[in-house]
């Protein structure tokens, strides 16, 4: 018994070294994710433009997303990332999300199995996401996770305002974020 409270505090331990404290506002609504999401559309390769910093994501650059959808409805997911620099060995991280019941595609729950637990899950929201699906906004509930996404490595002035616009609607601190350099 001893053993396994040890491991669970450990993991409970490490889960908060890896997320960090939140960086949405003490006084922020409760964070909405978009009203719905085309899954099939949503699929395919999206360049990090930036993010709020992670230890799992430590010295990445050139980082991208790719997601597959599986004949079972869940999502193939690879995450790609070059060490140290946009030219560096790239590392890659894989995991099978799901979406979230009753979340019309806006809620993923991803799992990077064999990670250990709770450190490879996440509970990743879209939270704006252009009509055209070309650039998005990722978070989570308690805002220690912000990810700026688009389908090209970079985005236009206009784009960037827009992110940064949603991403201080939905509470968020944009002095915390990492810009992604990219190839």
């Amino acid at each position: 018994m001893y053993r396994i409270l040890t491991i669970a505090a450990a993991s409970i331990a490490l889960a908060a070294c890896v997320a960090g404290p939140s960086g949405r506002a003490k006084d922020a609504a409760p964070l909405e994710a978009v009203s719905s999401v085309d899954v099939e559309r949503y699929m395919g390769l999206w360049y990090e433009i930036s993010r709020y910093p992670t230890s799992f994501q430590k010295d990445c650059e050139g980082t991208t997303a790719e997601y597959t959808l599986r004949a079972d409805g869940r999502v193939n997911v690879v995450n790609t990332c070059r060490f140290g620099t946009r030219d560096g060995e790239p590392r890659s991280a894989e995991a099978v999300a799901r979406v979230m019941d009753g979340s019309n595609g806006a809620r993923i729950f991803v799992n990077f199995a064999p990670i250990p637990l709770p450190v490879g899950r996440g509970n990743y929201w879209i939270i704006h996401l252009d009509e055209a699906y070309q650039h998005a906004l990722v978070g989570e509930p308690s805002g220690r996770f912000l990810w700026m996404l688009s389908r090209t490595p970079t985005v236009t002035p206009d784009v960037r305002a827009e992110l940064n616009a949603a991403a201080v609607a939905a509470g968020y601190d944009l002095s915390l974020l990492k810009e992604t350099e990219q190839r």
